[in-house]
């Protein structure tokens, strides 16, 4: 990926330069030094007359003829920033330029070249400006396709996937999408190796820290973006730059050239591709697709509104205002062995419990919208005439579905819904489900909060194991509630602030894991000396790291209003990483 303008290396292999027979007296580690144009000059105080990224012409005729007089001519074209400097031979200088305008130059780090031979300057200047112009063009004509392929993308509804790759072929490096937690999101390595691009990602994105929304990190090497839209932020897309991974050492005496324009463009327009998707989708739990186009569906994704749906939900039998409405969602349990059937298999499954569900609703006499939401749900919206029915309807409904999937089983005699667990003794293949309800609203455009939560309770209670017919929010606890709130940018914006500093100290020093240090002093309520015991420390290391802790987030530990925030962060900080 070559800059936009050529380098001081390129320029002195163009055939007129080479007529001149260049020889490099000084500076040679500038030679990657981009030439943004060609300067003819005759005069010693050209340096007022140019903006950095010149390359300097001269035969020498004007330079001043004592020492003091060339130190300062070349730390003037020095300080304003060329490119290099050279110096025709045969007029001024003979045999070759002073021995003092090489050790200056030398000194600063600036090319110095003599041209052996006449040459017409005339020729290098039209070879280096169409060399120049030609350049950009190429730049326009990539960074043309770049609109149009992300313009392709946003108007196909690409996946977050694809996205991904597009950006990753049209600049040839790994790119990676993450959360504002630091946990990857999608990637593509471009063709290297996914496990070492991604190894300790955690760790390694927190010592990436660009000045900017968009910025290049010198330090890293990486080339970085926030992803987000309508002022909520909730990631970063991060390219790689060089492809390589090899960034310049910062003890080059060359400071390190960022990336050209046409990728700083390529991953904004990446970027706000994938903000653009994630607001078509309106899916607050991200790159969900999905499965049926139906009016819960609609609800759940704003596609259509309200009032529409509201009307064509009465002409289908289901009249949903001036009711009470409650969220339901009906999933298998995490555990379910069947779970590892094949896709075809899984949509099987999925569609006998949709089946099911609506079979129950219509046994327990209950109003509502159902449908299968995503991979692995079925939701259903109950319409009642009151808050007053909630508690009996959705105890029905939960006996019903266990009776309906009981019968569905090779003739099983169904039980009353107080023998067992929901799902205990389903039909082989049906495995056991969990059903999950939202709280109860007032009106249609409230369904949406309802119909959302319920999904959320049943996504935290997959792997709780106690028998409850029926999972409502208060039954997934604190640990839970994270949980299901894990996606949330505001959530991970909250342990950002809370634990980023300390996060970023383990990550620039892995041998000590001080947030274990912290995760251990509350967990055994504050107990200095039981937490010691339980880290496997001595009271002084313990405490001298208690201090350190305290000095790295500025706060005081013995507070507990400060160690129930940290203990809440450090909560969520595990709903986060945990998938």
């Amino acid at each position: 990926m070559a800059a936009v303008f050529p380098t001081v290396r390129e320029v002195l292999g163009l055939d007129p330069v080479r007529h001149g027979a260049p020889r490099v007296v000084a500076g040679d580690a500038g030679l990657d030094r981009p030439v943004r144009w060609v300067h003819v000059a005759e005069v010693p105080d050209i340096a007022t007359l140019l903006g950095g990224g010149e390359l300097v012409l001269t035969t020498g005729i004007g330079l001043p003829g004592d020492d003091a007089g060339l130190r300062a001519f070349i730390g003037d074209l020095a300080d304003v920033g060329v490119s290099g400097l050279v110096v025709e031979l045969g007029r001024r200088y003979l045999s070759g330029v002073p021995r003092v305008m090489v050790a200056a130059a030398e000194r600063r780090g600036l090319p110095l070249v003599e041209l052996r031979r006449a040459t017409p300057f005339v020729r290098i200047t039209e070879a280096v400006h169409a060399l120049i112009v030609d350049a950009q063009l190429t730049e326009l004509r990539a960074t043309e396709e770049i609109h149009q392929r992300f313009n392709d993308l946003s108007v196909e509804g690409a996946e977050t996937a694809e996205v991904l790759r597009q950006a990753a072929e049209l600049s040839g490096c790994p790119v990676v999408l993450e959360n504002l937690s630091r946990q990857v999101l999608g990637y593509d390595p471009a063709g290297e190796s996914a496990e070492l691009l991604l190894d300790a990602w955690e760790q390694h994105s927190r010592r990436i820290r660009p000045a900017g929304r968009t910025a290049y990190d010198r330090n890293s090497g990486w080339l970085v973006t926030t992803v987000g839209a309508r002022g909520q932020d909730w990631g970063r897309l991060l390219l790689r730059w060089p492809a390589s991974g090899d960034v310049p050492s910062a003890q080059a005496t060359e400071p390190t050239v960022g990336p050209p324009t046409r990728l700083t463009i390529l991953i904004e327009r990446a970027a706000s591709t994938l903000a653009l998707g994630r607001l078509i989708r309106r899916d607050a739990e991200g790159l969900e697709r999905q499965i049926h186009r139906t009016l819960l569906t609609a609800l759940l994704d704003h596609s259509r509104p309200v009032d529409e749906v509201a009307l064509r939900a009465k002409a289908f039998g289901v009249v949903l205002d001036r009711r009470h409405l409650v969220g339901v969602m009906v999933r298998h349990r995490a555990d379910d062995p069947a779970g590892e059937a094949g896709p075809e298999d899984g949509q099987a499954r999925l569609r006998d419990l949709s089946e099911a569900v609506g079979q129950a609703l219509r046994e327990a006499k209950l109003t509502a919208l159902t449908s299968a939401v995503d991979d692995n749900s079925v939701g259903a919206l109950l319409a009642l005439p009151d808050p007053a029915a909630e508690d009996r309807a959705l105890s029905a409904f939960a006996g019903a579905l266990r009776r309906v999937r009981l019968d569905a089983g090779n003739g099983r005699v169904p039980v009353e819904p107080s023998s067992g667990p929901l799902g205990a003794d389903a039909p082989r293949g049906g495995g056991p489900v969990i059903v999950a309800a939202g709280s109860g609203v007032g009106s249609l455009r409230e369904a949406r909060r309802s119909l959302v939560e319920a999904r959320q309770i049943a996504e935290a209670a997959r792997r709780d194991r106690r028998d409850l017919p029926i999972f409502r929010l208060p039954h997934v606890g604190l640990a839970g509630l994270l949980h299901l709130l894990r996606d949330e940018p505001r959530l991970q914006t909250f342990v950002e602030r809370e634990l980023g500093a300390l996060l970023e100290y383990d990550a620039r020093h892995p041998r000590e894991q001080l947030l274990d240090t912290l995760r251990t002093y509350l967990e055994q309520g504050r107990n200095k000396s039981a937490a010691a015991a339980a880290a496997h420390l001595s009271r002084p290391a313990f405490y001298e790291r208690l201090a350190r802790i305290a000095r790295i987030l500025d706060v005081d530990l013995d507070s507990v209003e400060a160690s129930l925030s940290l203990h809440v962060a450090l909560l969520a900080l595990e709903a986060v990483r945990t998938p």
